[in-house]
């Protein structure tokens, strides 16, 4: 159990202040985020959630990564982080996206007891579900996103058929992107009518590479899948 009033166990000795741009960018959620960096740094390290030596990057290569997708997410949506693992990028979304409805999907117990115990401390309206991709309910939420999941291929697979019409996945990627998109191509035939793009967003003093997977208003993904 994660206990908020321990100290910060030795690995967070060498956390990375946050970035200037980090408390306009959360906002009244700055505190929120900061909290949840500890939690990373502390317990997400002593659990193996992220590396041993990520706490002196977490907010530039994790939390602040991850949140540059909501400018990318309709508002009031319903969204589902697809293997969420320690909460990315879900839990920075809604930190700064109140407004949206979010899912943390995860399969692995010890990650979903994570997630579980960081949502109650953090004292956020996210619901956790343990479960793989294709156990949640088909057109069922507005966006899908994703980060350090699985190749373009397998994750759209995965993805799309949880989509609504008019949905999207948002899916944080390296310098592969563009190799994966390519490589989905015989995936994304099964969803003719959907268009992919990549899409750079600023992330500080950095950017981020998201592929952006959308489905046309009038797509039924249930019956694409069918043909």
């Amino acid at each position: 159990m994660i206990d908020p009033g321990d100290s910060p166990p030795s690995s967070t000795s060498a956390v990375e202040p946050p970035p200037p741009n980090a408390p306009e960018l959360f906002g009244s959620a700055f505190a929120t985020a900061e909290r949840y960096v500890g939690l990373l740094a502390g317990a997400g390290i002593e659990r193996g959630l992220i590396g041993p030596r990520e706490a002196s990057r977490v907010w530039s290569r994790h939390v602040l990564n991850s949140a540059a997708l909501a400018a990318l997410i309709p508002a009031r949506a319903e969204v589902v982080d697809i293997g969420s693992g320690a909460g990315l990028p879900g839990i920075p979304l809604l930190l700064v996206r109140p407004d949206i409805a979010m899912t943390l999907l995860e399969p692995m117990a010890r990650r979903a007891a994570f997630l579980d115990e960081a949502v109650q401390i953090l004292g956020l309206p996210a619901r956790v579900v343990r479960g793989r991709a294709e156990e949640f309910p088909a057109a069922s939420v507005d966006v899908a996103v994703a980060r350090a999941v699985a190749p373009l291929a397998k994750l759209a697979a995965w993805s799309l058929p949880l989509l609504r019409p008019g949905g999207r996945l948002l899916a944080l990627k390296g310098a592969s992107a563009a190799a994966e998109i390519d490589d989905a191509a015989n995936v994304l035939k099964l969803w003719p009518l959907a268009t992919v793009s990549l899409v750079t967003v600023p992330v500080g003093a950095e950017t981020a590479t998201v592929v952006n997977l959308a489905l046309d208003d009038g797509q039924s993904t249930e019956q694409d899948r069918e043909r």
